[in-house]
């Protein structure tokens, strides 16, 4: 089967497709046929070697920790699971990934794919939905009538979370440039902050129950930031660090998404149910998979990009 592999850490030039020897199910293990994986920011981050000492990958390795397909095989001891079910699924950061006509998936990260949108789209959900989950409700524990900032809206996470805000009944403030503010403000949001305009912290003008930080930011921004966070408040950054405000009782966390089938579940019965939307900016073969790497270096991918084999 063909998949993209690199055999060394570095830029995306490392990225090769290639002719690879096909998976097989292992106990307590499935074989996806891939109709799609996508691209994550720490696909990149794990390709550099940045995160070697905490994700040890196992050279050649293949990326891509979203997976939609098909399931093609079953291994022994598994259950609820056969071929032909169409899945999705966050795959474990140092196994084999789905960049490849065909994946070998632990059946505790599966989930049943949502049946509203083409398979190959439903790739777009599962690290960043998840991401989205964990960050409003585990760390933020966010609740109806809170006030939420979610810096970063126009990205792949921010839409999920400007979505599951809104639906929480949160009155939800996002940024976002001119490319991406209709598209936020079609989820109700209360107000679209245009971040190209001038500094976030001065155009919001008010502070915030919780402020949900998905853009990298600078010590000076990341501080703006905090100052945001009402008394008793919290930031939850995906990305930058933040100090907390102890003498104003603001309490800071940083998420890193994991898998959870269940979370997945429920965020796969609220894309069928039409109460989440999969917002998907563009479809490329897998052979375009370092290109993709590089239009995202250079801040030119427009959202989330699904690649097909």
């Amino acid at each position: 089967m063909k998949a993209v592999r690199y055999h060394r850490y570095g830029d995306s030039d490392v990225l090769v497709h290639e002719e690879v020897d096909r998976p097989v199910a292992g106990a307590g293990q499935v074989v996806v046929k891939v109709a799609a994986t996508s691209f994550n920011p720490v696909d990149a981050t794990l390709r550099s070697g940045a995160l070697r000492e905490v994700f040890p990958l196992t050279l050649p390795h293949v990326p891509g920790i979203d997976v939609a397909g098909v399931v093609a095989e079953v291994g022994a001891d598994v259950t609820g699971w056969r071929e032909g079910d169409a899945v999705v699924a966050f795959l474990p950061m140092t196994a084999a990934g789905a960049a490849a006509e065909h994946v070998a998936v632990p059946t505790g990260v599966l989930a049943a794919a949502p049946r509203a949108v083409d398979l190959p789209d439903a790739a777009a959900l599962p690290a960043t939905g998840l991401t989205a989950w964990q960050a409003l409700f585990e760390h933020a524990g966010l609740e109806e009538g809170r006030t939420i900032l979610v810096n970063g809206a126009g990205g792949a996470v921010g839409g999920y979370a400007v979505q599951l805000a809104k639906e929480a009944g949160a009155v939800v403030t996002a940024t976002a440039s001119a490319r991406s503010a209709d598209r936020i403000r079609s989820h109700g949001v209360h107000r679209v902050i245009d971040y190209t305009a001038g500094p976030v912290a001065e155009a919001a003008g008010e502070r915030f129950d919780v402020v949900l930080n998905l853009v990298p930011t600078s010590p000076e921004e990341t501080a703006a930031l905090v100052g945001l966070v009402a008394d008793g408040g919290i930031l939850v950054s995906a990305t930058t660090p933040a100090p907390e405000d102890t003498a104003r009782g603001v309490r800071t966390a940083q998420v890193f998404a994991r898998s959870d089938a269940a979370q997945l579940s429920e965020l796969v019965a609220r894309v069928d149910a039409g109460r989440l939307r999969i917002e998907v900016a563009d479809r490329r073969p897998l052979a375009d998979l370092a290109a993709v790497h590089d239009a995202a270096a250079a801040g030119r991918l427009p959202g989330k990009t699904v690649l097909l084999p």
